[in-house]
């Protein structure tokens, strides 16, 4: 799993079997300082997350667990919308 932010939406009218009703979102991966970390993906939403929100991200195997048994041909799934956090920071 990884933090990110929705940074946008992804239209697609024709999909494969197991994704209607699937909104797609791209998401920015960040650390826990809101800084960039990584390659923005596109990832599933169930759960209704919007453009600027912090969120969980699961990816492979356990995201298309989320579908009962489905063959849903999704690599990453939004799981959660962050209300907030808090890290210690030992490092100084």
């Amino acid at each position: 799993m990884f933090l990110g932010k929705v940074i946008g939406s992804v239209w697609a009218t024709q999909k494969e079997e197991g994704m209607d009703n699937l909104k797609l979102m791209v998401v920015q991966p960040i650390d826990f300082k809101d800084a960039e970390a990584g390659q923005s993906v596109i990832a599933a939403d169930r759960i209704g997350a919007g453009v600027g929100e912090k969120v969980i991200v699961s990816r492979g195997s356990p995201a298309r667990v989320l579908f009962s048994g489905k063959m849903v041909p999704i690599d990453a799934m939004i799981v959660g919308i962050v209300d907030s956090f808090d890290v210690t920071d030992d490092t100084e």
